[in-house]
Order: structure tokens, then C-alpha cells, then sequence
């Protein structure tokens, strides 16, 4: 049966109304987002996961915020199905069910945290638009708060499980920690996990490179309050690393993927550990075939991460530009290929958006 041009016509104009839905939905979202992370920064959702049902007066003098400005945020969370609202006593309610994972006490672990992502982005589009018209790349520098972000992301997906699950992997290694052996943590960061280790560990001795200068100094100044005296840390260009069999363990936790060359480095810390010592390795899970991310957890969000950060930053220290979404197969091959004997693959079934490696040195 035929269809008539004006009947095609119809059925796209359809078509198009639909999408154009989707669309009005996504930037709905977008500014949730942007939102969600105001209320983390602010404190407003663990202050709110405390309240009962309250007015924005009340939420705003507990919070020490301005009312009018608390006001319009809680319109959005109402709108966004975020908070309830009682219209007829003005009061506003943040259900334990939502908190659960929008609180830094939260039990599912607190979402708003990647809300921090979407500002983030948001503050670098212009340089990112000058990197699309040059293919050049960006440095560290250019990116306000990312230590933060990534310092709170770490502490619920590393740091929260290290000692019951992460560690425990590898048998006798945890008791090897508590008798003393040395650890490399490259690219640390802040240092969150390392400090975690070293006060845990109090014989064990601790290391931890990064290329950012602001990270070290922020994770030594905290290292130096705990009073620890087993861990130091030092700014280090990781594509310079070469040290041999120099220590047992060595961790690298979303580090990767970003470095100039992944590779190089793989082999590097491949070089640096003891005969029969252990990589443990985290990155993102997401495979390196598009087409088998179209379901995986918030793969937009971190394709979108990895167009404004995780690439360009590779590519701004000359590097290959992997990206976030390299893929858990091409990690797998690269610490294959780096000279590790063994390497497991470990997904952590309440973090399905993280893949972790268990690699040993023969």
C-alpha cells in the first residue's frame, strides 16, 4: 500500500514532536543537575534528610542560607520529584528513600556528587570549544575544583570498600600490610585511599605520585593533621616513573585512562614492583564498543566527561586521548601486554560502573 507525501509528512512532524520531547526532558534534567549539586555543596540535602516536613524559613535558618534563594531551590527540587511539598502548610519534605542517595551518609551512596560533574563542565566550554577548532588539549589547571570532585567520588567507590572487600582479593595480603611492605598509590590525588591505608597500617610504608601540585600539597597537609609519619607524597610526572622492584603493592585508581601514554605507564609500574608483587588497578567499567554502552550506568555522563576533561588532558600532555570509555577490554590487553603473570577482572555489585584488576607480577 502506497503512502501519500502528505501522509509521510504527518507521520515525521510526529515523529519530531516526540523527539522534541525527549529533548525539553533533557534540558529539564540538565538543570536539575546543576541543582543537585548546589544542594550537596550547600549541605542542603543532609541538613533536609534530618528535618521533618519544613518551610523554607525554617530550612533556611537551620541551613544559615538565604531564604529567598533557598526558596527557588526547593521549587526546583519540587518539580524535579527530588522533594515533597505540602501546599497547604508551605512545608517541604526530603523522603528517606531520596536521601539514600543524596546524602553523604546516604545508603546507596550520594548521587549528587557527579551532579558536580555537570557544573564542572559548564565552567571549561569555552577552552573546549577552542580544543574542538585546534585538536589541542588542556592541562590540569584548567579544571576548578576537580581534586574535590574526584576526592569525594573516591571516597565512596575506593576508599568505603577498600578494607572489606578490595584488599582482602589478594590472600595474605592484608596480613603482608600489617607486617610492613612498601605501597605505591600512582596518580593519588588528594591521597584519600593512601592515608586511609597508612593509618591502618601504621608498619607499612606508603608513597603517592601526582603530576597536580595542589593535590599533594592538600594530601600532605592531611597526612601531616593525622600525625602519620609512614606515608609521604611528591609531585611526579608519571611518564617519567622508573623505578625497579621497588615495591609489593602498587594502586592506581582512575588514573589511567588520562595519562599520556597508558601503556608506557602500565609497564612502568609493571617494572617497580617486587617479583610476585601486586598492581590493583581501578577504572572505569564501560566497554571499548560503543554499541555495549547504550545501557551501561550513566554512560552519557561519562562520555561527556571524558569530551571535556579525560581527553583533552591526555591530549594536553601529548598523549593518545583514550579517553574515560577506553573499555575494560583494552585495559585488560594493555596489562597483559605490560608483563603482568595474572590479571582478574572484579565488578563490585552495588558499583557497576567501576571495573576493577587484580594484576600480579611473576
Amino acid at each position: 500500500m502506497s503512502v501519500s507525501i502528505a501522509e509521510k509528512a504527518s507521520f515525521q512532524r510526529q515523529t519530531t514532536e516526540v523527539f522534541s520531547e525527549r529533548i525539553a526532558e533533557i534540558l529539564d534534567a540538565g538543570a536539575i543537575a546543576v541543582m543537585l549539586s548546589i544542594g550537596h555543596r550547600t549541605g542542603l540535602f543532609d541538613l533536609m534528610a534530618g528535618l521533618p516536613p519544613s518551610t523554607s524559613e525554617r530550612i533556611a535558618e537551620e541551613a544559615g542560607l538565604a531564604e529567598r534563594y533557598v526558596r527557588e531551590w526547593l521549587a526546583v527540587m519540587t518539580t524535579g520529584r527530588i522533594v515533597h511539598y505540602d501546599p497547604a502548610r508551605r512545608t517541604y519534605h526530603l523522603p528517606a528513600e531520596h536521601a539514600a542517595c543524596l546524602t553523604r551518609a546516604g545508603a546507596l551512596g550520594n548521587y549528587a556528587v557527579y551532579a558536580q560533574y555537570v557544573t564542572l563542565m559548564g565552567q571549561v566550554q569555552e577552552q573546549i570549544l577552542g580544543c574542538f577548532e585546534t585538536g589541542d588539549g588542556l592541562t590540569y589547571g584548567h579544571y576548578p575544583d576537580f581534586h574535590q570532585v574526584m576526592c569525594e567520588d573516591s571516597a565512596q567507590t575506593v576508599v568505603a570498600p577498600l578494607f572489606e572487600t578490595l584488599l582482602p582479593w589478594v590472600p595474605g595480603l592484608t596480613q603482608r600490610l600489617e607486617l610492613g611492605i612498601d605501597v605505591l598509590d600512582a596518580g593519588c590525588a588528594r591521597g584519600r585511599a593512601l592515608i586511609a591505608m597508612a593509618e591502618r597500617y601504621p608498619r607499612s610504608r606508603f608513597i603517592g605520585y601526582d603530576l597536580c601540585a595542589d593535590a599533594i600539597a592538600n594530601a600532605t597537609r592531611a597526612a601531616q593533621t593525622a600525625g602519620l609519619t609512614n606515608v609521604e607524597f611528591a609531585v611526579r610526572d608519571l611518564g617519567q616513573f622508573d623505578e625497579r622492584a621497588r615495591y609489593d603493592l602498587i594502586t592506581s585508581f582512575d588514573a589511567v585512562h588520562d595519562q599520556k601514554d597508558p601503556q608506557d605507564l602500565l609497564r612502568r609500574l609493571q617494572r617497580a614492583l617486587r617479583p610476585g608483587g601486586i598492581y590493583l588497578m581501578q577504572d572505569i567499567g564501560g566497554s571499548a564498543h560503543l554499541e555495549q554502552n547504550l545501557d551501561f550506568p550513566m554512560a552519557s555522563l561519562l562520555y561527556a566527561v571524558s569530551c571535556v576533561h579525560c581527553t583533552p588532558v591526555s591530549l594536553g600532555q601529548g598523549g593518545h586521548g583514550l579517553g574515560t570509555m577506553w573499555g575494560w577490554e583494552t585495559a585488560q590487553q594493555m596489562l597483559t601486554e605490560a608483563g603482568f603473570a595474572e590479571s582478574k577482572r572484579h565488578v563490585l555489585p552495588h558499583d557497576p560502573m567501576n571495573v576493577w584488576f587484580v594484576s600480579r607480577k611473576g
